[in-house]
């Protein structure tokens, strides 16, 4: 399977660092796995088992990087090859990371609720929303099947969805975590549409401050503006030079180092502008 949109082509292809590590980290534990005298032990230990949770907890973690053979592995880490580094080219590491590990403990929720069987192990929950993301933001970019057959992104894993569906309501049992997968998919679509990745946010307080700015401190004539108008622009024009120094801040420091009142100033803005609009 390969892809082609207008930013990205395979015969251009770039590893991006957050794809490489993970694509490391399975194989890594794949290859560790099979020299184990006892792997199956460990595998079950690594695993999410529903009916554990409370003694095993990691198992939300750590499923997402065992997997139960060769085929397995190399089906989850061909979709994290193709998919991933577009997502983390746009979203930055640390917010394709946090999708990623979101998507695969959603497949384990979904299965904790409606499944609560067999051992879980495996990427796919994940993967599966690393489709989901790449079909929404390059909605007809043409994958190329077997390398061979074209079909546009937002088809390709609307057919996943539908028959992860039926599997999941319709097979119950089985070797594939099909709950899982269906978790995976479900959860990328509500973290996508609910907006709650910080960068998105980031973004777009970044366009509303452009606006805002290019009338509040480029007055026409100070001596022909009213006083109170000549003030307003003053205080939006220092507001807005604070929102400059914040997001200068995230850029370099990350949202962790902001501080309360450096929080509170950028719900203001967009405060601001939703009243405004």
């Amino acid at each position: 399977m390969a892809y082609r949109t207008g930013g990205y082509s395979f015969g251009g292809f770039m590893m991006t660092p957050m794809v490489k590590r993970l694509l490391i980290a399975n194989v890594a534990t794949f290859v560790v796995l099979l020299m184990l005298p006892e792997r199956t032990w460990v595998l079950e230990w690594l695993a999410f088992r529903p009916d554990r949770v409370l003694t095993r907890p990691w198992g939300a973690i750590t499923y997402m990087f065992v997997h139960a053979d060769l085929i397995h592995l190399l089906v989850n880490m061909l979709v994290l090859f193709f998919f991933g580094p577009p997502l983390e080219d746009r979203w930055g590491s640390r917010e394709f990371l946090r999708y990623y590990l979101i998507c695969g403990m959603g497949g384990v929720l979904l299965s904790f609720l409606l499944a609560p069987g067999a051992p879980i192990v495996g990427a796919s929950a994940a993967c599966y929303g690393l489709m989901l993301a790449f079909a929404m933001s390059w909605p007809d970019a043409p994958i190329y099947v077997w390398g061979i057959f074209p079909v546009k992104a937002k088809y390709l894993v609307g057919f996943f969805f539908l028959l992860t569906f039926v599997q999941a309501f319709g097979a119950p049992g089985g070797p594939v975590a099909h709950m899982a997968h269906l978790g995976g998919l479900l959860t990328g679509l509500v973290y996508i549409r609910a907006d709650w990745r910080p960068g998105a946010r980031l973004e777009s307080i970044k366009r509303r401050v452009s606006r805002i700015r290019r009338p509040a401190i480029v007055p026409r004539n100070k001596e022909s503006q009213p006083r109170s108008s000549s003030w307003r622009a003053n205080d939006e024009g220092e507001l807005l030079d604070a929102v400059d120094r914040v997001l200068d801040k995230i850029s370099t420091e990350g949202m962790s180092a902001l501080t309360r009142d450096e929080r509170k100033l950028l719900d203001e803005v967009s405060r601001r502008h939703r009243t405004h609009n």
